[in-house]
């Protein structure tokens, strides 16, 4: 004979199911995932300054202007606005180097430090003697320096 309640029942399920749903949002990658995606708005900010206050200045006082969205084409009533879309182009491919250069050579600069295992092509580090993956002996390797793009 059941002595529990329906109300009971659904009680628990649903004490079970927020307690999955906390351990899912203290997980380490999620926590992470926040953490990085708040660093990656914040260096965004960054960049976005860099590319407005300090290269298209730069620009301008090259070119004569930064901003080219004054640039349209009239197709009877319509007006296409191609600047728009060229200021936009310039503006990321600018962001584009802006990262590169302070975030992608400065991470090859710093060095590589983990190498691919030679049986299972897993990512393990430069002093390991065992994959950690499939448990083969691998000799350490040197620290290296090498610039990648």
């Amino acid at each position: 004979m059941c002595t529990k309640l329906a109300w009971q029942h659904t009680s628990e399920k649903g004490d079970a199911m927020i307690g999955e749903f906390k351990a899912f949002l203290l997980r380490g990658n999620i926590v992470e995932l926040a953490v990085a995606f708040v660093m990656g708005l914040a260096f965004a900010a960054v960049v976005t300054s860099l590319v407005e206050d300090i290269i298209n200045p730069i620009i301008a006082a090259i070119v004569g202007k930064p901003d080219f969205s004054d640039l349209t084409i009239d197709v009877g009533d319509a007006v296409i606005t191609y600047g728009n879309f060229i200021t936009t182009l310039i503006n990321f491919v600018l962001v584009a180097a802006a990262i590169f250069f302070l975030v992608v050579k400065s991470m090859n600069a710093a060095g590589q430090m983990t190498r691919q295992c030679p049986e299972c092509l897993s990512e393990i580090p430069l002093a390991a003697t065992r994959c950690s993956f499939c448990g083969v002996q691998v000799s350490p390797a040197a620290p290296t320096t090498g610039i990648r793009a």
